[in-house]
């Protein structure tokens, strides 16, 4: 169970108490990410949270920062999504406070030294160059390039290298002017804690914090009449394709039908894909299917690494077993399977502390509304195979239908007769 404050200056407070954890974690999400940035900007959002591990007013040094944590034996980090920032840590509970005043101080009181901005633009430009050279994770970005154009949502996170290499420091806090205010930041304190002890510590060290209200991120087009492909041809022993199509977003109710549908098309091992691909067939390593849902847009896409020689064969399979969830009923055999996944999987993840946090934040920066476990539960188990066939029959349709692969494939052509449902 969670208890959700909001203080006087709008900044809200989601406490998770687990007494019995060995851990606690302090995150802080600011509901600002790569779709809120503008052509002139993309990139930003993830340098800004590169640059506040550089140096705040209290810890004038990266290594002030970074040692002071490891000195607790803390685990701690910060990444950035389409929607949302987070900078997080998890120490024992003893050192609660601790954490507190570190990632609040990263978050409020960052330097953004001019000498660090350089630094760190050739520390992302090898993180760009590192995705690139990992198809499985690029591919990724290709189908939301494909999916989305040039628009905030079809941008890349890590940003283009051009733009990196053109940002200063006013751009940084002219960013942080518009997003880190205090109506639009969340503070989640997951696991063992005293509950009045940690409020204060929380109002005392947030009341600094800029009030206002953010920027609207601009509302995502979708427009398409056909299937489309976007091949990155690249010599590899292995190609990666990203098959999807588009969906709902997060607030639709026919979210648990479409996550139900993923986990029986592609969610273990058990699953239709896995079994068709991998132990039929033999001719992948990995495949899965997932539902990627935002706040204006979403989809559901099957990924894979395939035997570079049988790639036209195994888009044909998958597309096959599309068609059969597409037009038959899941038995109940495989929907009590895929229902007992999720719910399992869902109750296995909140066993840590970070889990916890994330679980709860990641809905109230997005939704500002949480369900307990309790509830997704009940959502979960109430589906239908009616309600799978609706919705398997509302996506696959061949213009939501979008293919993105890298891979030694040369022939769009031949790949394009072939994607159809």
């Amino acid at each position: 169970m969670h208890k959700k404050i909001t203080l006087e200056n709008g900044l809200r407070i989601v406490l998770a108490s687990k007494e019995e954890s060995f851990s606690t974690t302090t995150l802080v999400l600011v509901g600002a990410g790569s779709e809120y940035e503008t052509k002139e900007t993309n990139g930003i959002s993830h340098f800004l949270e590169h640059l506040c591990f550089k140096g705040t007013k209290n810890r004038p040094t990266s290594f002030d920062i970074t040692s002071e944590l490891d000195h607790i034996g803390a685990v701690y980090n910060a990444f950035t999504g389409t929607e949302y920032t987070g900078y997080f840590a998890k120490a024992t509970p003893e050192h609660l406070d601790k954490i507190i005043d570190i990632i609040s101080d990263m978050y409020l009181n960052p330097l953004i030294p001019p000498s660090e901005i350089e630094k760190e633009r050739g520390v992302i430009i090898e993180e760009i160059n590192y995705y690139e050279d990992t198809p499985m994770r690029k591919v990724q970005e290709l189908f939301t390039n494909l999916l989305y154009k040039d628009q905030p949502a079809g941008w890349d996170i890590a940003g283009r290298k051009e733009i990196i290499k053109k940002l200063q420091r006013e751009d940084f806090l002219r960013y942080r002017d518009l997003y880190y205010l205090s109506k639009n930041t969340l503070v989640v304190i997951a696991g063992s804690f005293n509950e009045k002890n940690v409020v204060e510590i929380l109002k005392d060290k947030f009341k600094d914090i800029k009030e206002g209200f953010k920027k609207e991120k601009p509302i995502t087009i979708e427009s398409q009449s056909k299937p489309e492909v976007l091949i990155k041809t690249k010599d590899l022993d292995q190609t990666h394709i990203v098959l999807g199509v588009r969906a709902y977003n997060l607030f639709d109710k026919r979210r648990f039908s479409l996550e139900l549908l993923s986990n029986i098309l592609g969610g273990g091992m058990s699953s239709r894909l896995f079994q068709r691909i991998r132990e039929e067939l033999g001719a992948c390593y990995y495949i899965n299917a997932g539902a990627n849902l935002s706040i204006d847009h979403g989809y559901l896409a099957v990924s894979a690494g395939i035997d570079n020689r049988r790639v036209e064969e195994i888009i044909v399979a998958v597309l096959q077993e599309i068609n059969k969830i597409k037009n038959e009923l899941v038995s109940d055999k495989e929907l009590i399977r895929a229902k007992n996944c999720l719910i399992g999987n869902m109750y296995l993840g909140l066993e840590s502390s970070d889990e916890l946090a994330s679980f709860y934040g990641s809905q109230e920066i997005i939704k500002n509304k949480i369900m307990e476990p309790e509830e997704i539960k009940i959502k979960i188990e109430s589906v239908t195979a009616d309600e799978i066939k609706e919705v398997a029959q509302d996506i696959f349709k061949n213009n939501k239908l979008n293919l993105a692969l890298i891979g030694p494939v040369k022939d769009q052509e031949k790949i394009e007769k072939i994607l159809t449902f």
